[in-house]
């Protein structure tokens, strides 16, 4: 039997006609002081970061953190499962808040849409939060491309550190998606135009300027990691720094008001501080540690999100965010769907931008129950780093009460906690099972660790995440990634923890690789350095920085009326 099939409204609709609160309201509601607030209008405050000192004499809240399983390209709606949970929070008579990233224009006007959630379980106002907010990432763009005109203005005069223009790895960046920017040659014209080189341009998302907006613990902890970015390296191999090329200053002063996080509201008044918004592909793909630094001592519960997968940015939320941040989670919950199931059984193919097979609609227990080795694999990964999960089966109208049921007893062998969530149709009713389950779950004495120590070599930490986190029997290098990490090692970085890129579609690095694959091995073709973020990454596979639009992006049908109101937005 089908469930009920509702014809809701559309986000943007929903949002436009739902009450907006002051936003002086919603800070004093979270008992952060109004002196901390800085409003951009009515409804959109950044809130100080000196407010930390104040709200630290309040109680801790308890941490929950929401990820999910392999998603199809559509998402599986880990946004709307957050805002809902934190909405049901509430309607348990419990004080909830919200650490969100801040979405990209880029997908926002590609093929994704907007990340403000979905139906009645979105943060507000949804145009706000999905177009320019207040301007972070603008900074960020600005305070990237300061350094990438110093870097080419110090080699046109005369290059002075002697760096090596072939090593230079610092690309420049937009908040827009546009393959034809991936590769481009600067410096052509007339001599004085600069210097020929090849480079190119990644999407703001991808900036290590945002990962350390996103890591950075103050402003002092910002103008150090700004200092120390690497750049490229001299022609004897050292390492040519921001700091040296005396550009952390400025760039620090760009972002001195984006350190500050975004305070909004959603449909149903909770709190939300957005902040940051690192690639969840190839960077951290969490919220800032600053939001979540404030926000566990504004509310009982802080609900966060990781990006994709839990092998994804529930791992580096554990391995980079909470070593940074100090704060461990007291539950995680796993978003899973029917359709995500069905795609993991390799029997369905998902197209981004196009309608779900037909086929997978049909009520069919059986091709849930085939995929269901990519739930437990991400149980198993949660319980790895000894914390509760809870698995909420995110419910869509075309769903079967028959193909819950599957899920429900594949978590429930598994020994996890599961709710049914329709915050979607219901918002914060419809959450209430999955907001008790977690309630209980972040009870629970958690044996909180991570997945491998910062003393072992970079080698070693690669080899952890591969076989503890993704199941590969091992890791593979070509000589030029190998030869990267001893040169990492010997500079002194053999100490930073890890982020592998490598695709969200699959646990593996095969993005045709359904369900939990077994007996492969991790290829790590390259190794690149982020120093003023903290870590080095390893990249497997063809990983874009740069997306390219669809054949119909979604800014075809965004448009403005008369009256100003945005219009086609989703």
């Amino acid at each position: 039997m089908s469930l009920l099939k509702v014809k809701l409204p559309s986000d943007l609709e929903i949002a436009s006609q739902a009450p907006l609160a002051p936003i002086a309201d919603i800070a004093r509601a979270a008992g952060i002081p109004e002196e901390h607030l800085e409003p951009y209008g009515r409804f959109v405050a950044k809130v100080n970061v000196k407010a930390r000192g104040d709200l630290a004499r309040q109680p801790r809240g308890k941490y929950v953190v929401v990820t999910a399983v392999t998603p199809t390209p559509l998402g599986e709606g880990k946004t709307a499962t957050s805002v809902g949970l934190a909405q049901g929070i509430a309607k348990i008579g419990k004080r909830s808040m919200l650490a969100l990233r801040q979405p990209s224009m880029g997908p926002t006007f590609g093929i994704k849409g907007g990340a403000a959630g979905a139906g009645y379980a979105q943060v507000i106002p949804m145009e706000s939060l999905n177009l320019h907010l207040t301007g972070d990432f603008h900074a960020v763009t600005a305070a990237h491309n300061l350094l990438a005109a110093m870097v080419d203005n110090h080699i046109y005069q005369g290059n002075a550190l002697d760096l090596d223009p072939q090593t230079v790895a610092w690309r420049r960046v937009m908040d827009v998606n546009d393959r034809a920017l991936r590769n481009v040659i600067v410096g052509l014209g007339e001599a004085a135009d600069g210097i020929p080189r090849q480079t190119g341009f990644d999407i703001t998302a991808a900036s290590e300027v945002m990962v350390i907006l996103m890591l950075a613990t103050g402003l002092k902890d910002l103008r150090e990691r700004l200092g120390r970015i690497v750049v490229g390296y001299t022609r004897s191999g050292e390492a040519v720094t921001a700091e040296q090329l005396r550009a952390a200053g400025a760039m620090a002063v760009i972002l001195k008001d984006a350190i500050n996080p975004n305070l909004m509201q959603t449909l149903e008044h909770t709190p939300a501080l957005i902040h940051a918004g690192p690639f969840g592909n190839i960077a951290t793909g969490n919220s800032s540690v600053l939001a979540c630094q404030l926000g566990i001592h504004a509310a009982d519960y802080l609900i966060t999100e990781a990006g994709f997968g839990a092998d994804m940015g529930f791992e580096r939320f554990v391995n980079v965010k909470c070593r940074v941040s100090g704060m461990q989670p007291d539950a995680a919950v796993l978003v899973v769907t029917v359709r995500a199931l069905k795609m993991n059984s390799g029997r369905h193919r998902v197209v981004p931008g196009k309608p779900l097979p037909p086929a997978m609609l049909e009520e069919n227990p059986a091709d849930v129950l085939a995929g269901a080795d990519n739930l437990r694999a991400h149980i198993a990964i949660v319980r790895s780093v000894g914390v509760s999960p809870v698995v909420a089966i995110n419910a869509f109208p075309g769903d079967h009460d028959s193909e819950h049921e599957v899920i429900r007893q594949i978590a429930r062998e598994a020994g996890a906690r599961v709710a049914v969530y329709r915050g979607v149709a219901g918002g914060g009713e419809g959450a209430r099972e999955l907001a008790q389950a977690v309630v209980e779950a972040a009870d629970e004495p958690q044996d909180f660790r991570y997945t491998y120590d910062l003393a072992l070599p970079l080698k070693a930490k690669i080899e952890a995440v591969a076989t503890k986190i993704y199941g590969a029997d091992g890791v593979d290098y070509t000589p030029e990634a190998s030869r990267a990490l001893k040169t990492f090692e010997a500079l002194g970085y053999g100490e930073f923890p890890v982020v592998i890129a490598k695709t969200h579609l699959s646990i593996s690095s095969n993005p045709k690789l359904r369900g939990a694959p077994k007996g492969w091995r991790l290829p790590v073709r390259e190794v690149r350095l982020a120093a003023g973020a903290g870590y080095v990454y390893a990249i497997c596979g063809d990983m874009r920085t740069m997306p390219g639009l669809p054949s119909h992006p979604a800014a075809e049908n965004i448009d403005l009326d008369e009256d100003g109101n945005v219009t086609g937005l989703f």
